[in-house]
């Protein structure tokens, strides 16, 4: 199953993707509550589809659709350098020795970040003039717990959604940490929807994808995680409890621009077209701040 958060004329809405149109959920306020109420809200759904696949719905239409979790409770939880390729390309961009992560790179970006589907990308000169892009797999977590082993961590995820860790790299630079430069306004298009764990039954082999302008800037495949999503779960529960919508950015390949020679980086006029395999597509225009 697709689930959406619609805009309408009375605020955010949840609904579920059914073809071509949404039918908003009955009994849920937002997409966090129906998360949050496990296993016995997606059966309360699963049981009612007939009924809502009778109804006319709304015309699914990707303008009118926000972020699945426009304010997520917690800060986007993200992982650097998770791809070999990806990682060996920042590292000789910074000059650094190339050698692969031990342990996963973990930072985080605000609820503040948090963009929609079509949600322009403001770029501000007076802040940054290096806008990157990053295209990447999102795991949302369904079933809280602690200290999760890699056996039992792919019960804890409830499904995934695409994302683009859109990047400040001189901001990234000089303030020598990830969070500064990931954490601009604007800067996490999420979406176009969260699709369910039982209809992605193999996240670990899923084509990533982004185009800037129609030109392919990256292309890989998750099968090239270098640590994957049960490593990822288990580690970051170790003493830290994971709770129903926090939300996992499993890391990017390789191809961003800081790394190119010559050096690439967004401006004004560009279109952003992230995709993940099975979930779908972000298109996000960049604009002057």
């Amino acid at each position: 199953m697709r689930f959406v958060t619609l805009k309408t004329a009375v605020g955010p809405r949840p609904g579920i993707v059914l073809g071509d149109r949404v039918m908003l959920l009955d009994g849920y306020q937002s997409l966090q509550a129906l998360i949050e109420a496990g296993d016995a809200g997606l059966d309360t759904i699963k049981a009612a589809l007939p009924d809502y696949q009778s109804r006319a719905g709304i015309q699914l239409n990707m303008d009118q659709l926000l972020a699945p979790l426009p304010r997520p409770l917690k800060n986007v939880f993200c992982v650097g350098l998770n791809y070999a390729a990806h990682a060996r390309e920042s590292l000789q961009a910074k000059g650094l020795e190339v050698k692969m992560p031990e342990h996963p790179v973990f930072f985080t970006k605000p609820p503040t970040a948090i963009n929609s589907p079509t949600g322009e990308i403001v770029i501000d000169p007076a802040v940054s003039e290096r806008i990157d892009w990053e295209v990447e797999l999102g795991v949302v977590i369904g079933k809280a717990g602690k200290n999760i082993s890699h056996e039992q961590a792919m019960e804890h995820v409830w499904g995934y959604t695409v994302i683009n860790d859109v990047s400040a790299r001189d901001l990234q630079m000089r303030h020598q940490q990830f969070f500064k430069g990931k954490a601009l306004d604007g800067s996490c298009p999420m979406g176009p929807w969260i699709i369910t764990s039982d209809e992605l039954t193999d996240p670990h082999n899923l084509v990533v994808r982004l185009r800037v302008n129609g030109e392919i800037k990256q292309e890989s495949n998750t099968n090239d995680l270098i640590f994957n999503i049960p490593t990822l779960i288990h580690v970051l529960s170790q003493g830290m409890t994971l709770e129903p919508g926090d939300i996992i950015a499993t890391g990017t390949p390789a191809g961003v621009g800081f790394a190119r020679t010559p050096q690439e980086f967004l401006r004004p006029g560009d279109l952003l077209e992230t995709e993940v395999e099975g979930i779908g597509i972000l298109r996000n225009p960049v604009v002057a701040g």
